[in-house]
């Protein structure tokens, strides 16, 4: 039995409100991209997914704006939203239906080339979606480090062998993990790939 406060289908809903906030993002011009599970539906092993993650270009100095008409759109996931979003760079909102939406408040140039890179894909009959691409989601995953971050990239380079543009990966991981001062996870990400077949 489906309990009365849980979806019967999650993924859809999750799917729904992404395009719902494509719509929203499209209509003001906004560059974004969608990443985390929406993005691993596309290149990965499909999952349930029961929240939208989207990288959206604010640069440094705009946020507020952004902030402001998002919260006019969607519903705040905690009282001080907007502070939250300023201090750590993620906006939490929700749609009417209540799919979280994570908004990360981009302005990085690795991020900006996450959205330059994007593309469409298509989801259901007639809903494409704006997603990062296969290797840059690679790159976060392997940034996050996470035991499911590390079976959502095997499920990726199993999915998409050889296709890979492991060059690129490598070129954009390595500074990332040199600041973030763990190096070594680009020799567990070869390994990954290793064993899927992509090298």
């Amino acid at each position: 039995m489906v309990s009365e406060n849980r979806s019967p289908d999650p993924l859809g809903d999750a799917l729904h409100a992404a395009a719902e906030v494509q719509e929203v993002f499209l209509e003001r011009g906004w560059r974004f991209c969608f990443i985390g599970g929406i993005a691993l539906q596309r290149w990965g092993e499909p999952r349930v997914t029961l929240d939208v993650d989207v990288t959206l270009l604010t640069g440094f100095g705009q946020e507020e704006s952004f902030i402001e008409e998002l919260l006019g759109r969607f519903q705040p996931r905690r009282a001080d939203a907007s502070a939250f979003a300023l201090r750590h760079r993620v906006l939490l909102l929700q749609n009417r239906a209540g799919v979280g939406l994570d908004i990360a408040l981009a302005a990085l140039p690795f991020e900006e080339n996450v959205v330059l890179r994007a593309s469409m894909g298509e989801y259901l009959p007639g809903m494409h979606l704006l997603t990062c691409s296969a290797e840059d989601l690679v790159v976060m995953k392997s940034f996050a480090a996470r035991d499911r971050d590390w079976n959502d990239v095997r499920t990726i380079a199993a999915r998409q062998g050889s296709r890979l543009d492991v060059p690129y990966i490598r070129k954009q991981l390595h500074p990332l993990l040199v600041a973030k001062e763990q190096p070594e996870l680009l020799e567990k990400l070869l390994l990954v790939f290793k064993d899927e077949g992509v090298l």
